[in-house]
C-alpha cells in the first residue's frame, strides 16, 4: 500500500536544508580575508587634492568626515543641516578649508541669504579668521537691543561702510552708501567652537558675508577675500596602517557596518592591509 507524503512536511524539508547550507557556507566564508570589490576613491577633486582624513565619497577617507564631504563631477562639496557648500581650498598644513556659499552676498553681487550652520557633531569648527557681517537687517532685530553687545563697533563700521559703498547693495534692495544702520559685524555671544549656527530669519536679516582676509587694501571691499573658513581636528592623523595603504599606492578607507578600516586599490578592491599584489 502507498503512502502519500504530506506536502507540508517536503516544504519543511526542502527550506531546512537549504537554510542549513547557506549558513554552513557563510560560516566557512572569512569576509576580513577576501578581498571585496567596491569603488574607486579619488585622490583629486578638480584640482585640489584629497588626502586622509578627507576623501571623495563613502567609503574613502575617515568616516566621520565622509558625512559632510564628497567629490561630485570635479567639485569638492560640504554639507551641514542648513545647505551644500562648495570646497574652493584645503590648507593641510593647517587643517583648514575654505568654502563658499552661492547664496552668500560679497561687494559684487548681494542677494538673499540662507542660514548657515555647523553641525555640533561634526569635526570642524570656525576659524577666528572669519569675519560674518550682516546685511540689510530689520531696525527691530534683536541684533540691535541695548542691553546685548552683538555686533562690533569701532573699527566694525567700517566694514560696514566699505560693504554698503559696492554697488551690489542693490540686489538686497539698498542704494549704494545707504546708512549702515541695518549693518552688523555679527559677534556672537558663545565662542567659536563646533557647533555654530547663522539664522537669519531669526536675525532679521536679508544677507550676510563672510570676510577672512583683506588682500592688499583693507580699505576696498573689492580686493576682500569672502569665504567661511574652517578648521578640521588635527587628531584625525594617519595610523600606521593607513601609511601602509598609501606607500602601496591605495587610499585609506573604511567599509562595513562598523566602519572598519580599509585600503582601496586602484582597481576598487578593499582590502584590510595595502594594496600590494592587486594591480
Amino acid at each position: 500500500m502507498l503512502h502519500t507524503c504530506n506536502p507540508m512536511l517536503l516544504t519543511f524539508i526542502f527550506i531546512f536544508f537549504i537554510t542549513s547550507s547557506l549558513f554552513r557556507t557563510l560560516a566557512e566564508i572569512d569576509v576580513h580575508a577576501v578581498p571585496i570589490v567596491t569603488h574607486t576613491c579619488q585622490n583629486l577633486c578638480g584640482t585640489i587634492p584629497l588626502r586622509y582624513p578627507i576623501g571623495s565619497g563613502f567609503g574613502c577617507g575617515h568616516p566621520d568626515f565622509a558625512k559632510y564631504i564628497k567629490c561630485s563631477s570635479g567639485i569638492l562639496q560640504f554639507s551641514t543641516s542648513t545647505g551644500l557648500y562648495v570646497i574652493t581650498s584645503i590648507d593641510y598644513s593647517t587643517n583648514i578649508l575654505t568654502i563658499t556659499d552661492p547664496l552668500m552676498s560679497n561687494c559684487t553681487s548681494m542677494q538673499n541669504s540662507g542660514s548657515f550652520g555647523l553641525d555640533s557633531a561634526a569635526p570642524f569648527k570656525i576659524t577666528k579668521d572669519d569675519i560674518f557681517v550682516l546685511l540689510g537687517c530689520s531696525t527691530t532685530s534683536p541684533l540691535f537691543d541695548p542691553n546685548e553687545d552683538f555686533c562690533g563697533t569701532g573699527s566694525a563700521s567700517q566694514l560696514c561702510r566699505g560693504l554698503y559703498s559696492c554697488k551690489g547693495v542693490m540686489g538686497i534692495g539698498l542704494e549704494p552708501n545707504a546708512p549702515v544702520s541695518t549693518c552688523c559685524v555679527y559677534e556672537p555671544p558663545v565662542i567659536f567652537g563646533s557647533g555654530y549656527e547663522l539664522d537669519l530669519p531669526k536675525l532679521q536679516c536679508s544677507s550676510y558675508t563672510c570676510i577672512n582676509g583683506f588682500g592688499e587694501d583693507k580699505g576696498d571691499p573689492n580686493k576682500w577675500k569672502y569665504g567661511i573658513t574652517i578648521q578640521f581636528n588635527g587628531s584625525y592623523g594617519q595610523t600606521d596602517a593607513c601609511k601602509g595603504c598609501e606607500a602601496s599606492a591605495g587610499t585609506c578607507g573604511f567599509t562595513g557596518l562598523d566602519e572598519r578600516f580599509a585600503c582601496v586599490c586602484r582597481n576598487g578592491v578593499n582590502t584590510t592591509v595595502n594594496c600590494y599584489g592587486q594591480g
